[in-house]
């Protein structure tokens, strides 16, 4: 065995012997709480130890790595293998306090445009795509950070070479959406793998700490740049890369000017565990997924570059194969624990985010899910937020009228400039639009052209109301039903809304909803448990969510698993905006009950439009601290968990996620009760298995009176026509059909 010639040139790699020992082949990295171990004999036995005992052992993976996790920060550790004589020199497993951040780091290292590697306070080095615009600069600058391939080396896109000298970023196209519209709109972008990922060095877990200060170390180093305007960048980015500007965000980088955070999660527990079931659809199989592309050379791209000749990218590999499994961790959660779950929650950290934000989100979103609302109260440390909220999918983020305000955020916060049109991108815009959502839609006018100064259009801008709501996003346009363009917009100034009642409407007996508490006597409502609905979607066959009219396949409730009260009928225009709550009694045969509620509207052409659900493992029923008529607030932990009584009466309260839709005057509202499931394009439902026959009843007497709130909002002027059905993206459509309630006996 020889030291491997690369070892030479790490400057963290250990070489020293201890007490006169052989040296070891292995190196090894200090890090924080962990140890870095590379070059060992495959499938060697390592042994740590600490001041002479033992501490743990562990067996080099296939490339010879390994990654010892978890560990007290001190010194005198040392490494060895298990009856060798070699052994390291006294290591120091770090501590966040010895691992601070460190200016000369970030005003060391030198970007340029094409493939880069940016190292981190612990030695790490990860993959970076620069793009530069036309010019000298410096340029407004906006970074994008991820574990999908960000960094992979861009391309032409095919056909439209031509404008590779108007826009460069054309011809060198990141891999991220929002990198690519920033870049044709004349910022530099600069998109980094994370640790773990790409040809990023360091092993891959789910926003660990090291992660986070990656995060942080990245903006520094970006920000120190000569082509980067004001030594300030944004964050920009959908989904993972949306996601992960509030963690980094909440450690308050200097060299941070704002983020644009877009389909994000609320928080980690509201995606993985909603209503504390598991979502064994897609948050399952993200996790599957980005784990399958951080093993080494898992994302495809990284072996050209090895077999150019990047040793870095080589050397990186070796420590990809020691990712944590976050699918079986997943799989293992039935309780928050606040100790292991509260930081992947960022409603609790996103109040130490100081800088300007800008975050949009889908109510239906397939993917990270509608629970972004639960943010909007939580931005505390700026005044300069934005929230923008409308119906649909999981991409609309990118919706035209949703990318325009994003653009203008970024001039006034990243660029600190008078928005300028971006009159040769709206140009563009068309061929954009029509790749993302099929449809040709343009990038509309922009109305912050008519400010003569920065300061009076960030005035402007913060005296505008903090959340926005479209509505009816596809049903904008009569000619192109289901592209992103909604029938009109509405301000609120805060969450949840001003002018917003709790509307209370009880179940009755023979299947209705009313203002009136139900009769003394009468029957329960009935349904059965469903064991197969967990994996029902509301995709038809060959469906696809991002369409503009999916195939939808939304089933009726079916008859014996599912209960159905429809109100009367709306003699005016009703706007709903916020969470519902469907507060239940429940009788149970057994300790346990999935179950999911529905809403939706009966319009008076015969059709009904989804609205959104609701989903709760009853067991998790003791509402939280901060709950309200219309949000039970849930803490999904193990100290507020409580078997339903057998055959005894429990209230249940179930909080629909958060969504916006205007009921027209002659429609009726309906909610349906039954097993999770069918009512997700992504999402499944790892309901808990039961025997037999199960069937709950629902109370409908005076003394168990379930019940509806709905979350009605005032002064709020709407179109006068209802949407073409379908049209509403994200919201599905069906014919009406009756449907009876079972009835039981209870105990």
């Amino acid at each position: 065995m020889t030291i491997h010639s690369r070892f030479l040139s790490l400057p963290l790699a250990v070489f020293a012997v201890a007490c006169g020992a052989p040296e070891p082949t292995f190196q090894v990295r200090e890090t924080l709480q962990q140890l870095y171990v590379t070059h060992a004999e495959p499938g060697a036995t390592l042994e740590i130890s600490r001041n002479g005992k033992p501490v743990t052992t562990g067996v080099a993976d296939a490339l010879g790595s390994l990654v010892v996790r978890g560990l007290e920060p001190g010194t005198g550790y040392v490494v060895k293998v298990a009856g060798a004589k070699e052994q390291t020199r006294p290591l120091t497993v770090k501590s966040l306090e010895q691992l601070p951040p460190k200016p000369e780091l970030y005003t060391g290292q030198k970007l340029e445009a094409g493939f880069n590697y940016l190292t981190m306070r612990d030695g790490t080095k990860l993959s970076a795509w620069v793009t530069l615009p036309k010019g000298k600069g410096p340029f407004p600058t906006v970074v994008n950070y991820s574990g999908y391939a960000a960094s992979r080396p861009g391309e032409p896109i095919k056909d439209f070479e031509f404008l590779c000298d108007e826009f460069p970023v054309v011809c060198a196209t990141p891999q991220d959406a929002s990198a690519l519209f920033a870049g044709m709109m004349d910022y530099a972008t600069v998109s980094v793998n994370m640790r773990g990922t790409g040809c990023s060095g360091g092993a891959y877990d789910y926003f660990e700490q090291l992660q986070v200060l990656d995060g942080y170390d990245v903006i520094e180093t970006v920000a120190a740049q000569s082509w980067v305007q004001h030594h300030q960048v944004g964050m920009v980015g959908l989904s993972y890369p949306g996601i992960s500007q509030l963690f980094v965000a909440a450690q308050r980088p200097p060299g941070l000017a704002a983020i644009a955070p877009m389909s994000v999660i609320g928080s980690t527990t509201t995606t993985l565990l909603p209503g504390g079931i598991l979502n064994d659809g897609f948050a399952i199989s993200w996790v599957k997924n980005v784990l399958s592309k951080a093993v080494p050379y898992g994302q495809g791209w990284e072996q050209a570059r090895v077999d150019g000749g990047d040793e870095t990218c080589r050397e990186n590999q070796l420590l990809h194969g020691q990712l944590v499994d976050n699918v079986a961790q997943a799989r293992l959660i039935e309780f928050h624990d606040p100790a292991q779950h509260d930081r992947y929650d960022p409603a609790l950290f996103v109040n130490r985010i100081e800088v300007p934000t800008f975050l949009t989100g889908a109510w239906h979103d397939e993917q990270t899910g509608p629970y972004f609302f639960l943010l909007f109260d939580k931005f505390t440390g700026s005044d300069a937020v934005r929230f923008t909220a409308l119906n649909g999918v999981h991409i609309d983020g990118f919706a035209p009228e949703v990318l325009a305000e994003w653009h203008a955020f970024l001039e006034l916060f990243v660029a600190r400039r008078v928005p300028r049109d971006p009159a040769t991108f709206r140009n563009f815009s068309p061929f954009v639009f029509d790749q993302v959502f099929k449809s040709k839609q343009t990038l509309p006018q922009t109305k912050w052209t008519q400010f003569t100064s920065r300061d009076e259009a960030v005035a402007a801008w913060k005296a505008e109301p903090r959340l926005k709501v479209i509505f009816e996003s596809g049903a904008g346009d009569a000619k192109d039903l289901g592209a992103p363009r909604g029938t009109f917009t509405h301000g609120f100034r805060q969450w949840p809304p001003e002018g917003q009642q709790a509307t209370t409407l009880f179940f009755q007996p023979n299947g209705t909803l009313g203002d009136a508490t139900p009769s003394p006597m009468s029957l329960p409502a009935r349904f059965l448990y469903d064991p197969l609905a967990g994996q029902r979607g509301i995709l038809g066959m060959g469906g696809d969510v991002w369409d503009k009219l999916p195939k939808y396949e939304w089933r009726d409730a079916m008859q014996d698993h599912a209960i159905v009260f429809e109100g009367g009928t709306f003699t005016a225009d009703t706007v709903l905006l916020g969470t519902a709550s469907v507060d239940l009694w429940l009788q149970s045969p057994v300790e346990s009950a999935d179950l999911q509620v529905t809403l939706s509207e009966v319009r008076s052409d015969g059709k009904e439009v989804y609205l959104q659900s609701g989903w709760l493992r009853a067991g998790h029923r003791k509402p939280g601290p901060n709950a309200t008529e219309l949000w039970p607030d849930q803490t999904y932990s193990q100290e507020n968990w409580a078997p339903l009584p057998i055959n005894q009466w429990a209230e249940v309260r179930i909080g629909t996620a958060g969504f916006a839709h205007v009921l027209r005057a002659g429609s009726k509202v309906r909610v349906t009760v039954d097993t999770p499931g069918g009512t997700r394009a992504d999402w499944r439902f790892a309901i808990k298995p039961l025997t037999g026959e199960v069937a709950y009843l629902v109370g409908t007497d005076a003394a168990h009176a379930s019940k509806l709130v709905l979350p009605v909002v005032q002064n709020v002027t709407v179109p006068s026509m209802a949407p073409p059905c379908p049209s509403l993206r994200g919201q599905p459509c069906r014919d009406v059909r009756p449907h009876v309630n079972l009835t039981g006996m209870p105990r």
